[in-house]
């Protein structure tokens, strides 16, 4: 997925600032307190490709295709009890 797609989404651009003067971001999206879901940063993307993992997991559950991300934001979203 591009970096235009996780904007797309609605992924918010987190940028962190190393102690070594090197910066570096990724993006995050949040479903709900304790469910979240969280991309490379941009020195892990590969030729523009960026994935998104739900955040906090193990072993790792990652996806690589917004159409996928897409229908997860759906479906959590739809099922949050207000």
């Amino acid at each position: 997925m591009t970096e235009r797609e996780l904007e797309i989404l609605g992924f918010e651009k987190e940028f962190e600032y190393g102690s070594d003067n090197k910066d570096w971001y990724y993006y995050s999206y949040e479903i709900s307190s304790g469910l979240s879901f969280i991309s490379c940063d941009n020195e892990q993307c590969k030729n523009g490709e960026w994935y998104v993992e739900v955040f906090n997991t193990e072993p790792a559950i990652r996806f690589t295709k917004m159409e996928q991300v897409q229908s997860l934001i759906n479906i959590f979203e739809k099922a949050i009890v207000k």
